[in-house]
């Protein structure tokens, strides 16, 4: 046990600092809502297959029927504007934001260790809190594909389920930047995951200006600590280095040269909500 502050205005530091990290106990209706916000999320930033696309009306419906929030509100700007646009145009600007802008990838472990070793471990550690709250992905995308994560974060419930969300919040907050300049819709999506999360302090914004600025870590490795997930060997079907991007594009190199890092293929989207 930490030792009692000194005095009576850090004994009020260290409760409001409590207070603050502590958080709010939501009730079921709230949960439930919060779950579905999640999954929302998830979805919208699934890659827009036929089957995504088909989905586009029940979605607004479900979107529009949401509690009045400023999530709610985000998600209903982004659902206007998908469901006005054709598949093709929607394949192409995915693809765009996604595969070929390394600032937006939604890979959240390269924002935090770049393609370094660190990468593999919290890769690892990712899948090993998924299996400990008994939940087993597919193996069609890594841990930390955002998509997956959300997924988690829906079933598991704010508690542990949100953690990965919480430790990657400047991952996030970087893409929603990267997305706001660039103008994309997605930034509402993005908007509305983060408008979920604790408020950023002052040690995240300096970090995330320091991303922008420089970029995630970099060193020279294999493909070793990728290969606990079956699937992206060295045949370049689904390599993290050197090889196609998830619909056969390169990506760009906003941080680094081109080839150093392009994300797997992308696993089918998930059923929409009921």
């Amino acid at each position: 046990m930490s030792p009692l502050p000194a005095t009576i205005p850090a004994l009020v530091r260290t409760r409001v600092r409590a207070a603050v990290r502590r958080p709010a106990r939501l009730t079921p209706e709230e949960t439930a809502s919060r779950a579905l916000t999640l999954r929302l999320v998830s979805l919208l930033l699934q890659y827009p297959d036929a089957e995504l696309v088909s989905a586009r009306d029940e979605l607004g419906t479900v979107v529009a029927a949401l509690p009045d929030t400023d999530a709610a509100g985000h998600l209903a700007r982004f659902t206007d504007w998908f469901a006005a646009q054709d598949a093709e145009a929607l394949e192409r600007h995915y693809v765009e934001t996604f595969d070929l802008r390394r600032r937006s990838g939604l890979y959240l472990t390269y924002y935090l260790h770049g393609d370094t070793r660190r990468r593999g471990m919290a890769l690892l550690t990712l899948n090993q809190r998924y299996r400990a709250a008994g939940w087993v992905t597919d193996g069609g995308e890594l841990p930390d594909h955002l998509p997956v994560v959300l997924e988690f974060a829906a079933l598991a419930g704010p508690g542990g389920g949100e953690a990965p969300l919480r430790q990657h919040r400047r991952g996030l907050e970087l893409i929603h930047t990267a997305l706001t300049d660039a103008g994309s819709p997605y930034r509402h999506v993005l908007a509305a995951l983060i408008g979920l999360l604790p408020p950023p302090t002052e040690a995240d914004r300096e970090a995330v200006a320091r991303l922008v600025a420089e970029g995630p870590p970099e060193e020279e490795v294999g493909l070793d600590p990728y290969g606990a997930y079956g699937g992206y060997g060295p045949d370049g079907a689904h390599g993290p280095y050197g090889s196609p991007g998830p619909h056969g594009s390169y990506g760009n190199g906003e941080f680094a040269p081109p080839g150093t890092f392009v994300p797997p293929t992308p696993a089918r989207p998930t059923e929409g909500p009921r």
